[in-house]
């Protein structure tokens, strides 16, 4: 006989902290017949904000869990209970292909929990690599066009598609407040973590000429404010003297990869929470 396997659900809550949280948050999960795998919980404590994120197995019925948690939890609370599911993305891309390569390998073979719904960028550049995987590709130039006339053309090609995140996958172009507030929290980037120190064209020669120590990647959730979103995650490799730029160029592509990856894995099996302009992440 086979063995059936339980559904497994997350929630997740945040509320004002008061004593006894934990256990009356679990106490509802009990009493429903709910078996938790994984749990964990932080107070932010200059705020004194209670988050919690808990796996749970069984059958739900959400309506009936959600308000008996409501009864136990202060007023003001969030309450997600998520059912966790392939994600859907759609990826902006411009002219480097090492962040989409990567993504579209992992989309092919299943080891990204998200399909990608299709690829649109600036350029051509790109087109014939994405088709190779059988994704569509959008071409939506920029040239001739003002930022809002470009934005409204690339709108209508990503609205084209169902899709929980836009990822920004080395996309060279500035997003318009008006665009970002569109995609509140649902837009990812990814970018060499030198800025602001260098800022413009070749960051990478930038870093040769000054000697840095450490190539780094942020990968952060997209706002108003350029390059400074809450963060996901930050990675690092140690270089030294006998890099040339290019070596720089090389291991500032590495970790761009391994940065927006690993952001998107936690994104997807819903680990992290935004809160105001920080991330929680619960691993």
């Amino acid at each position: 006989m086979a063995t059936k396997t339980p559904n497994r659900n997350v929630l997740l809550i945040g509320c004002c902290d008061k004593k006894g949280l934990v256990h009356q948050i679990t106490g509802v999960l009990y009493r429903s017949g709910l078996n938790i795998v994984r749990n964990g919980e932080f107070v932010d404590e200059d705020n004194s904000v209670f988050y919690m994120r808990t796996e749970f197995e069984g059958v739900v019925n959400s309506d009936e869990v959600r308000s008996e948690l409501a009864g136990v939890v202060p007023e003001g609370a969030w309450i997600k209970l998520l059912a966790p599911r392939r994600k859907k993305i759609v990826v902006l891309a411009t002219k480097e292909h090492h962040c989409l390569g990567d993504l579209l390998l992992r989309h092919v073979h299943g080891d990204l929990n998200a399909s990608i719904e299709a690829v649109v960028s600036n350029h051509e550049k790109l087109e014939k690599l994405v088709k190779k995987f059988d994704v569509p590709y959008h071409y939506v130039p920029h040239q001739d066009l003002t930022r809002a006339g470009h934005e409204s053309n690339l709108k209508k090609i990503i609205e084209r598609y169902p899709f929980d995140y836009i990822v920004l996958a080395k996309y060279m172009r500035i997003l318009s407040p008006q665009f970002v507030s569109s995609f509140e929290d649902k837009i990812i980037n990814i970018h060499h973590s030198f800025l602001p120190a260098f800022v413009g064209a070749n960051p990478y020669r930038q870093a040769f000429e000054r000697g840095v120590k450490i190539i780094g990647a942020t990968a952060h959730f997209v706002t108003n404010d350029l390059d400074e979103g809450p963060i996901i995650v930050q990675s690092v490799l140690p270089v030294d003297h006998r890099k040339s730029a290019r070596d720089m160029a090389r291991a500032g592509r590495e970790v761009e990869r391994a940065a927006l990856v690993r952001a998107l894995d936690l994104i997807f099996d819903d680990q992290v929470v935004v809160v105001g302009n920080r991330t929680i992440i619960f691993e």
